[in-house]
Order: structure tokens, then C-alpha cells, then sequence
């Protein structure tokens, strides 16, 4: 059975409820002082909390999904060791694709079929949500996605037509399930185009690390994985190659809550020939490391540039700044982000925009986040301008 099937949960489950009856059943027997007896107290107490124990922790991952499979509980994957490595044919960091294969590639369900509330019925009155693998032409990175198309998609009238693109990026070390079931990228998507409150938009949903359970912060790390690479370069051409999707960078925006956040506005503000426009709820505004992340600047004379480089504050004050609109989410109280916020907007010129989504009151949640969503994608809906580039032009 899968991690985050259902079969195993209830099974273990019962298991737990299995070990509580019996706990309280024989627990009578056990009053004795011998060795017998206090093994048997024992071994009831171990059994009962390591099944409880068990059955919470399954619960837990099936709601959230931090590990999708053994194989990423266990920290195995194919062709590579689980974190920290070389990057190149000497040993990845994460898995390897192979592109050759398509660039975008079918996968199994990788929890979309336990999301609540998606869209249903024919794709042309209700659209889609495609589960899909993501794989890197020059990294060979490769990174499960959720994406959903819109009902327009499917229609005849619409059929030679390319629509503006969303890639939404979860925190770590969350993933596309908590994109689907916990901030309902889709779902609101799909309401507000029918609403007409949101233009057509085709969105990518997948989580910013491409060497999980390493935290790569979308940073080409030196020796190590080329996260910046993937989301900047690779994933727009697997799009454009497998999507009715924009050419145009106008055409193209990222999305992202808490360290998906964070790398929405590094990629726009790094890659304005790429993203134009990046919604960001609850980001940071530089890029440090910590023990999830491990050494994401190397250890060369450059290090020092390249940790300036990816610190906002600094490219604001010391670079030209791009030509791009950003929207920064974030509280009056409850966030410790406020003041950075703050600050980060203060510091935004022409020809960059910035606007904001301030709450009176709201934590580093999903609560917080689903409250912002609504506005971030109308405000990303009017910031993307929708291709006039038709399928057989380039």
C-alpha cells in the first residue's frame, strides 16, 4: 500500500484501536510484580503509543502530503542519493529525468485524486486538472506538477488560441497537494473564470525544490542542483512545448506562499524576460542558509556576490530594477514579516511596481493564504496581458 493511501491509514488505524482494547483488556493481568508481569505492561504501553503514534503521522501526511511516497519518507530516490550532491553525471541532487522522453510527461495521481472540490464534468464546460512530470532540458531536473487548464481550453472557438500562464509554487516542504487541497489554486481559479473575474489562465502548480528534502531556495547552487535554471528556463520551454501557453514573457507570472513566495519574486526580479509578474504571500526577501538548505552559495570567491545577489534589498538599492509588477501579501499583526514588507515596498521604483495585500490580522497559514488568493490572482489576471500569438506562430 502507498504512504498516503487510504487503505494504510485506516489499517493502521485499526491496528491502534486494536492495541487500546487490548491494553485495557489485559491490563488486569499485569498487576503482578514479576518480570512477566512488567514486560507485559511494557510491551502494551510501547505497541499502544507507537500504533497511535503511527496512525497520526499517516493522517497527518495524507492531509498535507510532505512525503508522497516510501521512497521519499525512506529519503531514496531514483538514479540519485536523497540531498546534498553533485551535480552533473559524477551524481545528481534529486531525481533525474531523462528529456528525450517528452519534457512534460504523463504521471500517476500524485494526490489530485484526494483534492476536494475540483472542477467536474466535461472539460469544455468545467476544465481540467492534469497531473504531469516536469522534467529539465538542460538540468534534467525533474518535478511533479498539477496544471489546470480552463474551460476555454477545450473550445472550438479558442482551439488556435494561447493563453497566459501561472506557475504557482508552494512553501517547503510542501508540494502540489497542498497547492490542490489547502490553498485551492484550482478551485478559485475556476470560480473566478466563471465569474469572470479572472481571464483564461492556464496554471502550473509544483513546489520550489528540485532535490527534495534539500531546500533549494530556486538558487543555482554551485556544484549542486540548478533550481534557478529549472523554473527560469526549463520549465517555461516544457510549457511552451507541450501547452498552448504565451511565447511572450508579458504573457507569464509566478505565484507562491511562504518560501514559494520568496522565489516567485526572485525569478521575477532575476528573470524579467521570463516573469513579468509575481504575486508572493508571506514571503522572505533574501535567500540564506539553514540546515534544510545546506550551502547554496559555495565555497569560491564569488560566494560573497552571489548571496548579495539573491538578497532583494540589496538589488533594490544597488541594481537597475526590472521591469516587472509584483504583489507582496502580508498582516498588520500576527506575521513577522510585516516590517520587512514594509521595507521591501518602500524601496520598489520605476520602472518596477509593487502593490500589496495587507491584512489587519493573519499568520503564516493556509487560513491566511486562501483569504489573500482571490486578489492575487485577479490582480495577476490584469497584469498578464492574454497572447495574441495563435498555435503555428512563434
Amino acid at each position: 500500500m502507498g504512504l498516503t493511501s487510504r487503505s494504510l491509514l485506516y489499517a493502521v488505524a485499526a491496528v491502534a484501536v486494536v492495541c487500546v482494547g487490548l491494553t485495557l483488556w489485559l491490563w488486569p493481568r499485569f498487576a503482578g510484580r514479576g518480570p512477566g508481569a512488567m514486560l507485559g505492561r511494557l510491551g502494551s504501553v510501547v505497541a499502544t503509543q507507537l500504533s497511535v503514534v503511527a496512525a497520526l503521522g499517516l493522517a497527518v501526511n495524507a492531509n498535507f502530503q510532505f512525503y508522497g511516497s516510501w521512497h521519499e519518507l525512506l529519503g531514496l530516490y531514483d538514479d540519485a542519493p536523497g540531498a546534498v550532491g553533485t551535480w552533473g553525471d559524477g551524481g545528481t541532487a534529486g531525481p533525474a529525468g531523462d528529456p528525450s522522453k517528452g519534457l512534460v510527461q504523463a504521471s500517476g495521481p500524485e494526490g489530485l485524486d484526494t483534492v476536494h472540490g475540483l472542477p467536474k464534468g466535461p472539460p469544455a464546460m468545467a476544465g481540467k486538472v492534469e497531473t504531469v512530470r516536469i522534467v529539465g532540458k538542460r538540468t534534467k531536473a525533474v518535478n511533479p506538477a498539477y496544471v489546470y487548464l480552463p474551460p476555454q481550453y477545450f473550445q472550438p472557438q479558442y482551439a488556435r488560441r494561447r493563453f497566459p500562464v501561472i506557475v504557482a509554487l508552494s512553501g517547503y516542504p510542501g508540494g502540489t497537494f497542498l497547492l490542490g487541497q489547502h490553498l485551492r489554486v484550482p478551485q478559485t481559479a475556476a470560480r473566478l473564470i466563471r465569474d469572470g473575474r479572472m481571464q483564461p489562465t492556464v496554471i502550473v502548480m509544483t513546489r520550489p525544490t528540485i532535490a527534495p528534502p534539500r531546500d533549494t531556495q530556486c538558487v543555482d547552487v554551485p556544484g549542486g542542483p540548478q533550481a534557478e535554471t529549472f523554473f527560469a528556463r526549463d520549465v517555461p520551454d516544457a510549457l511552451r512545448s507541450h501547452y498552448r501557453v504565451g511565447h511572450d514573457p508579458g504573457a507569464w507570472g509566478v505565484l507562491g506562499y511562504s518560501s514559494g513566495g520568496s522565489c516567485a519574486l526572485q525569478l521575477a526580479m532575476r528573470h524579467d524576460r521570463t516573469y513579468t509578474s509575481a504575486a508572493a504571500l508571506s514571503p522572505d526577501y533574501r535567500v540564506t542558509n539553514d540546515p534544510t538548505t545546506g550551502n547554496l552559495f559555495g565555497d569560491g570567491k564569488d560566494r560573497i556576490r552571489r548571496r548579495q545577489e539573491h538578497d532583494l534589498m540589496w538589488r533594490l538599492r544597488h541594481l537597475p530594477l526590472p521591469r516587472v509588477n509584483v504583489l507582496v501579501g502580508t498582516s498588520h499583526s500576527g506575521e513577522k514579516n510585516y516590517p520587512a514588507a514594509k521595507e521591501f515596498l518602500a524601496a520598489v521604483r520605476p520602472p518596477m511596481k509593487a502593490e500589496a495585500i495587507v491584512l489587519d490580522h493573519g499568520s503564516h497559514n493556509f487560513a491566511t493564504w486562501r483569504r489573500e488568493l482571490p486578489a492575487a490572482l485577479q490582480w495577476m489576471s490584469r497584469s498578464l496581458t492574454f497572447p495574441e500569438d495563435v498555435v503555428g506562430n512563434l
